[in-house]
C-alpha cells in the first residue's frame, strides 16, 4: 500500500513538473514570437501603469493570451517589471519581450521642436502652443512670469534669450522645460565665446554681443555675409555712427509693421531704431543661432562701412557713401518682382 502512495505522489510530482515545464515554454514562446503588428504601433504608457495593467493591456490587445502568466514569469525575472512611463514606438517584427525590455530601458520615441533662428519670443511662443506634444504651461502668462520661472529672473527680458537649435523631448515635456533648456544652452554658449573674445571688440557685456549677433540674424541668412556685416556694423559703432538697420526698425514698430518700411517709419524714434538712436538697442530683436554669435565675436576685418540688399536675400557692400548710393540706385530704385531685403522663411526671417 505504501509503495503506492510513493509511486502516485511521484507521478503527481512529474505530471505537475511537466504542467510547469508546458506553461513555461508555452510563456517564453508567446514572448519571443513576432506580435502581431503590419506597422509601427504607438503605445503611450501613463506614469504610474504597473507591470500586469499593462499585460492585461496587451491581453486586450491580442498580444498576450494570458495575463495572468506573465504574472507568474515575473516572479521567476522580477527585472522586467520595471516599466518606465512614456511614448513607444513598437516596430514590426518585435516581439513582447522586445517591447518589455524597451520599456525597461525606457527607450521612448524622441521628439523634436525647432527654435528658428530669426523668430521673435512671440514667434516662439506660439509654435510652442500650436504644438499639442507640448504641455502649454506658460500660457496666459506675463513676459515677467515667463522669465521668473525659466530664469529666476523677472526682470530679463525674454527676447533672444533662447538659442535657436533642434530640440529632442518626449511627448508630454512643458514649454518650461524646453525654454529652460535653450536659456541654459544660450547662457553656456554666449559665457564661452565672451571668455574667448577678442578684447578690442566694442561690447561692454555679454549682452551686447548677443544684441549684435540677434541684428545679424535677422539682416542675413548666408553664412558667408555673417561676419561680414559683423565687421560693417563694429566698424559703425567704433567711429560712433549710427547703425541704421532696418530689422531694428521693423522690431520697434511691432504689430504696426505689415510688410513694408516707409522714410516716416525710418524717422520715428523708438527704443530700438537704430536710425534715431546711437549704439545698440537695448534689447535683442529676435532668436539666434551659434553662428551668428560666434559672427559677433568673429568680425570680418575691412572697410566696408555699408550695405544693401540685392534682392535675393544677399548684399552688396561698399566702402564709401557714394558706391553705396550707386548700389542702392541699382538694387532698390528699380526692385525685382520677389525683392526681399531680409532672409528668406527658415532662414531667419
Amino acid at each position: 500500500m505504501l509503495k503506492k502512495i510513493v509511486l502516485l505522489f511521484l507521478l503527481t510530482l512529474v505530471l505537475a513538473a511537466a504542467a510547469a515545464w508546458y506553461l513555461f515554454t508555452d510563456m517564453e514562446r508567446q514572448l519571443h514570437e513576432p506580435l502581431p503588428l503590419d506597422e509601427t504601433a504607438v503605445i503611450q504608457v501613463a506614469p504610474g501603469t504597473s507591470f500586469q495593467q499593462l499585460m492585461r493591456r496587451f491581453e486586450r490587445d491580442g498580444w498576450l493570451k494570458q495575463a495572468d502568466f506573465m504574472r507568474l514569469y515575473s516572479r521567476l525575472y522580477p527585472e522586467i517589471t520595471a516599466i518606465r512611463a512614456g511614448e513607444y514606438g513598437i516596430a514590426p517584427g518585435s516581439s513582447l519581450m522586445d517591447v518589455v525590455q524597451q520599456m525597461n530601458r525606457g527607450d521612448v520615441i524622441a521628439h523634436r521642436f525647432t527654435l528658428i533662428e530669426g523668430h521673435t519670443f512671440r514667434q516662439v511662443l506660439a509654435a510652442l502652443h500650436a504644438d499639442d506634444r507640448i504641455q502649454p504651461l506658460l500660457k496666459d502668462k506675463t513676459e515677467a512670469e515667463i522669465m521668473t520661472l525659466i530664469a529666476g529672473d523677472a526682470d530679463l527680458p525674454a527676447e533672444g534669450m533662447f538659442l535657436a537649435e533642434t530640440y529632442q523631448f518626449n511627448r508630454g515635456a512643458s514649454d518650461v522645460d524646453l525654454l529652460r533648456r535653450a536659456h541654459q544652452d544660450l547662457q553656456a554658449f554666449l559665457e564661452a565665446q565672451w571668455q574667448a573674445r577678442d578684447e578690442s571688440l566694442p561690447y561692454k557685456s555679454a549682452y551686447e554681443a548677443l544684441i549684435m549677433a540677434s541684428i545679424i540674424e535677422r539682416e542675413t541668412g548666408v553664412p558667408d555675409e555673417r561676419s561680414r556685416i559683423a565687421g560693417v556694423f563694429v566698424r559703425r559703432l567704433n567711429i560712433g555712427m549710427r547703425l541704421q538697420t532696418d530689422p531694428t526698425v521693423i522690431y520697434g514698430m511691432g504689430e504696426r509693421y505689415t510688410g513694408r518700411i516707409t522714410r516716416a517709419d525710418l524717422q520715428r524714434p523708438t527704443p530700438w531704431n537704430t536710425y534715431t538712436i546711437d549704439g545698440l538697442p537695448p534689447t535683442p530683436i529676435a532668436m539666434v543661432g551659434r553662428e551668428a554669435i560666434v559672427a559677433a565675436f568673429s568680425p570680418l576685418e575691412g572697410d566696408e562701412l555699408y550695405f544693401v540688399a540685392r534682392g535675393d536675400g544677399t548684399h552688396h557692400f561698399s566702402r564709401t557713401l557714394r558706391e553705396h548710393n550707386n548700389a542702392v540706385n541699382r538694387y532698390q530704385r528699380n526692385r525685382r518682382s520677389d525683392y526681399r531685403s531680409s532672409p528668406a522663411p527658415g532662414n531667419g526671417s
